[in-house]
């Protein structure tokens, strides 16, 4: 989001928010592991307005937490990795620290 930061700073903090203000509030409001990219561009576009972002961040947002393994694809089929879906089942708060803490291999 800002553009002093290095490569890899701007690339977390896009994975944040995109995490903290799109994916998971779409999650639980759907209350379901899986999204249509017509439900992410339609939350991305209510939050872009809100917060006065473009939506170039977003989508950079998207494509790094797939790249992290946090969001998978299939199709035009988003779903969370499985090791998340519990916290969506008790509708818990789940930060992008504790997502990336469940999806990586031990």
């Amino acid at each position: 989001m800002l553009s002093d930061k290095g490569k890899y700073a701007s690339a977390t903090e896009n994975r944040r928010f995109v995490w903290r203000e799109i994916v998971w509030p779409l999650i639980l409001e759907i209350n379901d592991v899986a999204f249509s990219l017509k439900q992410f561009q339609a939350k991305r576009d209510e939050i872009c307005n809100e917060k006065n972002v473009t939506v170039t961040v977003p989508s950079r947002g998207l494509v790094s937490l797939m790249q992290k393994g946090i969001i998978l694809k299939e199709k035009n089929v988003y779903s969370i990795h499985f090791k998340l879906i519990p916290y969506m089942r008790l509708r818990a708060v789940c930060d992008y620290a504790t997502a990336i803490h469940e999806v990586r291999i031990r």
